[in-house]
C-alpha cells in the first residue's frame, strides 16, 4: 500500500494530547476519523512525536499506509474537509518511501515556548502562551540555559511517569529571547522526555526571576533528582515547532 507523509499543525487548547486515550478526544482520534471517512476502513497513523495535553504544534508530522491509489493533494483536501470543525489543520501531504517512519527517521525537534510579561491579562493569546507579571530578566535565562546544552541524564526534568528507558538525552541548542512582551524559549534536540521542555522551563523561569542563579540550575540537573525541579511551565506555552529530517 502507499505510504503517506503529513504535515499537521493544531491547537491543542480542546485535546487530551496526541494520542489516542480513554479519557477524552485526542488529534490522533479527530485526524483518524477523519481518514476513515475518505478509507472507508480505520487506518492508524503514526507520529514524530507525541505532544501533552494542551500543548501545540506549529509542525508535527506523521505517516500512515493508505488502501487505495490517491492523489497527495486529494487527501489534504478531504481531510481539511472533514476536520473542518475541529482546531486541526492538514498543511501537506506527500507521497513517501515505504520504509518512512515519522518518528524513528526525525534527526531533530524543535519546541518554542511562549511567555507574554506584562500585568494586562490575556485575550487573543489565552490558553496560547504562559503570562507572568514579574519582570523577568531574559538574558540571565538564556545564559543559564546553556548549561543544559550537551548530553546529559535529564531525570531532574521528567515527568515521575516517564516511559523511556534512559534519561539521557542530548540538547543541541537553547536560545531564549525576548520581542516587547513576548519572550521566546527555543530547543532542540532529537528526542525529549515526558514533560522535559516544561519542566526546564519552568525552572529557567526561576533564573529570570532571580530566584534561582546559574548554579541552581546546574545543581538541579546534577542532582538527578525530580524533587529538585521547580514546578513544569504550563501546557499553554509550548509548541512542536518543527521536525527536522
Amino acid at each position: 500500500m502507499p505510504r503517506f507523509k503529513c504535515t499537521v499543525e493544531y491547537d491543542g487548547t480542546p485535546f487530551v494530547g496526541w494520542q489516542r486515550q480513554l479519557n477524552g478526544r485526542s488529534v490522533q482520534e479527530a485526524i483518524e476519523q477523519g481518514i476513515e471517512k475518505v478509507a472507508e476502513k480505520k487506518i492508524t497513523i503514526f507520529a514524530a512525536g507525541r505532544t501533552d495535553a494542551g500543548v501545540h504544534a506549529v509542525h508535527q508530522v506523521f505517516h500512515f499506509d493508505f488502501n487505495k491509489d490517491i492523489d497527495a493533494k486529494k487527501i489534504t483536501d478531504a481531510l481539511n474537509f472533514h476536520l473542518k470543525n475541529e482546531s486541526i489543520s492538514i498543511l501537506k501531504t506527500e507521497l513517501i518511501n515505504d520504509d518512512f517512519d515519522a518518528r524513528r527517521d526525525a534527526k531533530l525537534r524543535i519546541y518554542k515556548y511562549v511567555i507574554i510579561n506584562r500585568d494586562s491579562p490575556l485575550s487573543i493569546e489565552k490558553d496560547r502562551a504562559w503570562q507572568l507579571k514579574i519582570k523577568l530578566d531574559e538574558a540571565k535565562m538564556n545564559d543559564a540555559a546553556q548549561i543544559l546544552i550537551g548530553t546529559h541524564d535529564f531525570t531532574t526534568f521528567r515527568s515521575a511517569s516517564c516511559g523511556a528507558k534512559s534519561p539521557i538525552k542530548t540538547m543541541e541548542k537553547i536560545n531564549i529571547f525576548r520581542k516587547e512582551d513576548y519572550i521566546y524559549s527555543y530547543f532542540e534536540s532529537q528526542s525529549f522526555l515526558q514533560h522535559q521542555v516544561r519542566s526546564m522551563m519552568g525552572s529557567i523561569k526561576l533564573v529570570g526571576e532571580n530566584k534561582w542563579t546559574k548554579r541552581d540550575l546546574l545543581d538541579a540537573l546534577n542532582s538527578k533528582d525530580r524533587s529538585k525541579c521547580a514546578s513544569p511551565a504550563p501546557a499553554t506555552g509550548l509548541y512542536l515547532e518543527n521536525i527536522i529530517y
